[in-house]
């Protein structure tokens, strides 16, 4: 699989933190349910890794890591299971792991060095983030110009109110966000709201 497959599962990305791993089954039945085959499961917490061995025993849903910062974390995740790994900027070990160990990767770029360092990496797609806080659907479609090979997945500020808007955008192959499944979803146990969100999401998304 490469990161050509993993974006086209869905054309949104839940972006998930999870303080307990015994969360992780019902938040991948409950993304399930509501349509969503695939979750970034962050290393923002000490149970990201148990999370991810355990959501990845759910056959039918492709679990990532995200906020992978080092090349410690990478290997962690891959061990753990996880089948992509997203980066909030770009870090080249980690990029060299991947490719080398063929596990798509998905680093972060919001300005032209970067995306010619991605280039030149031979990657395709990247990271937008913080999305919105970086100037959003304007810079992306500057950059768009001298980079029409690239694609984004904006992340960071993405929201059901203006998801349509950032998956109408030509380079725009996905969106990442913690709004399907918030940190306080989960602790509350509402899996039920999760998969409401994850549907609501997923009829947008349809209208691209």
């Amino acid at each position: 699989m490469d990161i050509d497959a993993v974006i086209k599962r869905n054309p949104v990305i839940p972006v998930v933190v999870l303080d307990d791993a015994k969360d992780a089954g019902a938040l991948a039945d409950a993304l399930l349910a509501g349509g969503i085959t695939t979750a970034e499961v962050t290393f923002r917490t000490t149970a990201a890794a148990s999370a991810i061995a355990q959501m990845s025993q759910h056959s039918d849903i492709l679990v990532g890591a995200g906020t992978v910062t080092n090349l410690d974390q990478a290997r962690t995740a891959v061990d753990s299971g996880a089948k992509y790994l997203v980066m909030p900027g770009y870090n080249q070990d980690i990029v060299d792991y991947c490719q080398a160990n063929k596990v798509p990767v998905l680093p972060g770029a919001t300005d032209a060095s970067w995306l010619m360092k991605a280039l030149n990496s031979g990657l395709r797609y990247v990271k937008f983030f913080p999305a919105e806080a970086s100037g959003g659907l304007p810079v992306i479609s500057a950059l768009s110009g001298p980079f029409p090979q690239m694609q984004f997945v904006p992340t960071g500020g993405i929201s059901i109110e203006n998801l349509a808007q950032y998956l109408a955008h030509p380079q725009v192959a996905a969106c990442g966000g913690s709004w399907i499944a918030t940190r306080q979803l989960i602790a509350q146990g509402d899996f039920s709201e999760i998969t409401a969100r994850a549907a609501a999401t997923l009829e947008i998304a349809a209208t691209r």
